[in-house]
């Protein structure tokens, strides 16, 4: 009988490892193909890994709350009915250490492991900020011996600032010439390490003051997704220079045009045909007019990027936020848009999207207006440099201009937020920028054809 390794898959091209949350079957269960076994998370999206095909869960090989690197086994599956009584064939990738010989070599057999044991437990996975530290990171830091509130001085390049091996080695060489933790981040806290509270509470960013509860508080626990979304919002702000700009625009033609054709749109494509994809279409326009808005800064080398990859901001019913993206998005018309917008917005409310659909992303947009917002101040999804938030659509006195004159009436206006990294686009592109796309909404046709 031979038992079926489970491989941990490939979750996206940034996705090298993940994090076993809760293990959905037990050893000796039966597992039918397809069924999922463990739930997993990554720094982008909590999915399940599920049975290659039927068979009885032998053994786990890792536990949960264990860091598993992309292809390594994490369990094994009997595929026969009598499984569950076999022991199971060793596997190379089992974390489980190798017993102590029996020659008297066993002493330092035994404190290799203690060792590798050291080297991820006396440094916390997840420091005060929420930020997570990687298994290599971790050993680095103990081996070197940082502290952690010298790690969270850090400002990772990783997917959501997390700290890489690159800048844990780029950050020891000023920490040894001057002897204490070097600040790389305007907040760092200008105390030594030692003032750093030994017990911070999880959600404690260093630098900041401390909070302590009034009798009655109420205190809440960040969630993973939110610890990851606040450090990724500070990171953000820490990394580019936030300026926004305005712009309102009379879109009375494009919502008269909608009102007029969203029945029939539905019917004849099986899509909902919201305001979204839309803006997405006139935002993909204007980036094709100015491609230096969809550029990524790597230091003082600016990438421009060749595929136009539209996130949107999502809501969930957590309350938390996702952005999936909406790949190669010069390449739809609107119906191929609206069809992605409502995919990708449905699996972000099922919990069903792919690490694959959350990466990549050139330019990202929000729509406050869902929530009745007239307008907002986006901050920048990094590696990108600009984000533009749509406000509410809102019935408004306008001036009209006509061959007989000027005139009042009712028109459907709404605000444009162009937040971009000054870095790199500067006012007067970001401001034509958003001025471009109020210019191809307002000129939307009542008699466009879709």
């Amino acid at each position: 009988m031979a038992d079926l390794e489970i491989l941990l898959p490939k979750m996206g091209e940034s996705v090298a490892e993940a994090t076993i949350i809760k293990w959905l079957k037990n050893e000796g269960d039966a597992v039918e193909a397809d069924e999922p076994i463990v739930e997993i998370a990554t720094d982008k999206v909590d999915s399940e890994v599920p049975a290659p095909q039927d068979g009885i869960l032998t053994r786990k090989l890792v536990g949960e709350g264990e860091v598993v690197k992309v292809g390594q086994a994490v369990a094994l599956i009997g595929t026969e009915a009598g499984a569950s009584t076999q022991g199971p064939a060793p596997v190379k990738t089992a974390p489980s250490p190798a017993p102590a010989p029996a020659n008297g070599n066993g002493s330092t057999a035994q404190h290799a492991t203690s060792v590798a044991q050291e080297s991820t437990t006396d440094v916390a996975r997840t420091g005060p900020s929420g930020k997570f530290y990687s298994p290599l990171v971790r050993n680095i830091a103990r081996k070197e011996g940082l502290t952690m509130a010298e790690l969270e001085l850090i400002q990772g390049t990783g997917m959501s600032g997390r700290v890489t091996k690159k800048d844990i080695l780029n950050f020891l060489p000023d920490r040894d010439r001057t002897g204490t933790p070097a600040p790389v981040t305007e907040t760092a806290a200008p105390t030594s390490s030692s003032a750093q509270p030994a017990s911070a509470p999880a959600t404690k960013v260093p630098g900041t003051p401390a909070v302590l509860p009034a009798a009655g508080d109420e205190v809440i626990e960040m969630d993973r997704m939110r610890r990851l979304i606040a450090d990724h919002m500070v990171m953000s702000k820490h990394t580019s220079p936030h300026v926004t700009s305005y712009v309102e625009a009379d879109v009375t033609g494009l919502v008269l045009w909608r009102e007029r054709v969203k029945l029939a749109f539905e019917k004849r494509e099986g899509e909902k045909l919201t305001f979204t994809p839309i803006f997405i279409q006139a935002i993909v326009q204007a980036i094709k007019e100015m491609p230096m808005v969809n550029v990524q800064v790597n230091g003082y080398e600016i990438i421009k990027k060749r595929d136009i990859n539209i996130g949107m901001a999502t809501a969930l019913p957590s309350g938390n936020l996702i952005v999936p993206v909406i790949r190669n998005a010069d390449r739809m018309n609107l119906i191929g848009l609206a069809a992605a917008v409502n995919g990708l917005a449905q699996r972000a409310r099922d919990n069903k999207l792919s690490p694959d659909e959350i990466t990549g992303g050139t330019y990202t947009m929000t729509n406050v207006g869902t929530f009745g917002n007239v307008m907002g101040t986006p901050v920048i999804n990094q590696p990108q440099v600009a984000i533009m938030a749509t406000g509410a659509i809102r019935k408004k006195p306008a001036v009209i201009s006509t061959p007989a004159g000027d005139m009042i009436g009712i028109r459907h206006m709404m605000f444009l937020s162009h937040s971009y990294d000054h870095r790199v686009v500067d006012g007067a592109l970001g401001g034509r920028f958003v001025r471009r796309v109020a210019d191809i909404l307002e000129a939307w046709s009542v008699d466009k054809e879709y």
